[in-house]
């Protein structure tokens, strides 16, 4: 397991999502709006619940809402999928492998906040299936708040009025609606 600095290396990348060379703290990929890569996983179970993480209330950015199950930049030198299993251990304390992990695309996600943070994030999106229940997850506390499971139709309810309920980042919402058709297809 890694050692945890505020300030882990991150390499800039590309519009293709390819490292140019540079790597640099994590605070100036968000101070000045470096292109990088994240890796998000989405889990869900056979009977099309998918677990929600609801952020920590600590977080720079959309503190306690609630998003993908496992999310988080990708390291200097550390590939997507390596990434993806990392923050999964990490953050919800569990142990996936590189053939649970499906990869359904790669979203932009160009954002600035009004507390200087420009995210300039390519999400390098995968689903995984799982058995697992609430009780198997440690979450990481300052990273997540929360857990829970959703029905596809609680996700579809609680996205629709993402604007007003507070619940979702409501500005991601097509990026949501692409997990949750990719989620759907596989069930």
């Amino acid at each position: 397991m890694r050692l945890f600095y505020m300030d882990e290396l991150i390499d800039i990348v590309d519009q293709n999502y390819i490292p140019i060379g540079i790597s640099v703290p994590k605070s100036e990929i968000h101070s000045k709006g470096h292109l990088h890569n994240t890796a998000h996983v989405w889990l869900y179970r056979s009977d099309g619940s998918i677990l929600l993480q609801q952020r920590a209330a600590s977080k720079t950015i959309c503190p306690l809402l609630w998003d993908v199950s496992v999310a988080g930049h990708v390291d200097a030198g550390e590939t997507i999928e390596n990434a993806a299993i990392r923050e999964a251990k990490e953050e919800i304390g569990i142990n996936i492998s590189h053939p649970n992990l499906d990869k359904i695309g790669v979203f932009d996600c160009f954002q600035s906040y009004a507390n200087g943070i420009t995210d300039n994030e390519f999400h390098h999106t995968f689903i995984c299936k799982t058995t697992l229940s609430i009780e198997d997850f440690t979450p990481q506390k300052d990273e997540v708040e929360d857990l829970k499971f959703v029905t596809l139709t609680e996700f579809e309810v609680l996205l629709k009025h993402s604007e007003e309920n507070n619940h979702f980042v409501a500005s991601n919402r097509p990026y949501y609606l692409n997990v949750l058709k990719a989620i759907k297809a596989k069930l």
